[in-house]
């Protein structure tokens, strides 16, 4: 039986940053199952960041007795108006992400991952849903609830659609509903996770969701510090095909003997290390011979010093995820149901981009 200190130490390595660790350390001590929500809207296409990302940080908290409640945010999707504001077409690309989450190994047996679509969910317990957000409304100003939304400069503001409002106040509301222990988002997320634990505080509730924000991965191209579906370049896409991966790694910012901002780097410390726990570099001889690095850091004193170039890293980056992609290309030439749902929103995408 794992414990207490062991478990603490796999949630604890899924954040970036942790709010507060005293509290995880006492929930683990005290709940032997408890509840993590991560929710995600489906927009789109999955980059590898949400598709390998996520799975890894919802296996590692499923091995440490969590139960991983993954909240399918089509109704927010329909807010943000994703997909032209078509919930057919949002639920759609939902059901595909899943078909992903499932190729690339999520572990889902046992039931301790449970996917709950926000709709539905929303729907059939309205009694409970809706007096949750009226009262986070009721006890927030404008300004605290516009400081939650996108960044935005202060004319932006004037052009938010009440939607846009409205939206943060569900999102917290979101939190107590699905009666989370622990917020496992973004730290993108972070503003709203906040928030829901200072209405804790409003309303005199003790037990505070924990907020665990894991990394963002930044584009791959230089300057750009999150990935952008927009710019599919930006990313590696989880059903991206070999010669798409070893095309964009090979493009991809990766000044030499620079670690700090290197996105290159930041996809084998956050993707590649935590999948195979190594590192494989394939060189001639002359050019130091083959190694295998089982540490980031031992990594970046080698790339630092010079002694691994750009031009040997690209290729063992692209090699490495290829291997991991590939079960996930695999199911969708295979089964019938999982390519059905990725021609429909190849379909949406392409329209969208041509509009």
């Amino acid at each position: 039986m794992m414990s207490v200190e062991e478990k603490f130490r796999i949630v604890r390595s899924v954040g970036e940053e942790c709010i507060q660790e005293e509290e995880l350390l006492n929930l683990l001590t005290k709940k032997p199952q408890p509840i993590c929500y991560d929710g995600f809207e489906p927009s789109g296409r999955m980059h590898i960041a949400q598709g390998i990302m996520k799975t890894l940080n919802v296996n590692k908290l499923t091995s440490a007795g969590c139960k991983v409640k993954i909240w399918i945010a089509d109704w927010f999707a329909l807010l943000n108006d994703k997909m032209g504001g078509d919930l057919d077409k949002i639920q759609t690309v939902g059901r595909y992400l899943i078909e992903i989450w499932k190729a690339a190994g999520m572990n889902l047996e046992g039931g301790q991952v449970e996917f709950l679509w926000s709709s539905e969910e929303i729907n059939s317990r309205a009694h409970e849903y809706w007096p949750i957000v009226m009262e986070i409304a009721r006890r927030n100003k404008l300004p605290r609830i516009v400081r939650c939304g996108q960044a935005m400069g202060r004319d932006e503001r004037h052009e938010l659609t009440a939607a846009q409002i409205f939206y943060p106040c569900m999102q917290c509301a979101d939190i107590f509903f699905l009666k989370a222990d622990i917020c496992q988002l973004g730290m993108d997320q972070r503003k709203v996770n906040v928030l829901a634990r200072e209405y804790c505080d409003d309303i005199k509730r003790k037990n505070k969701p924990i907020i665990l924000s894991h990394h963002m991965l930044p584009g791959l191209k230089k300057g750009q510090e999150k990935m952008a579906k927009s710019d599919p370049s930006s990313a590696i896409f989880m059903e991206d095909e070999e010669d798409d991966v070893i095309s964009k790694i090979n493009n991809a910012y990766c000044p030499p003997n620079v670690v700090d901002k290197n996105p290159c780097l930041e996809y084998i410390k956050y993707i590649v290390l935590p999948w195979f726990s190594e590192f494989k570099v394939e060189r001639k001889a002359e050019s130091g011979g083959e190694k295998i690095f089982t540490s980031f850091e031992e990594l970046a004193a080698d790339y630092e010093k010079g002694d691994l170039h750009p031009a040997d890293l690209k290729p063992a980056l692209s090699k490495a995820l290829n291997r991991i992609l590939q079960p996930v290309r695999e199911h969708f030439k295979h089964d019938e149901n999982a390519k059905a749902l990725f021609m429909k929103v190849k379909g949406f995408t392409a329209t969208k981009r041509s509009n």
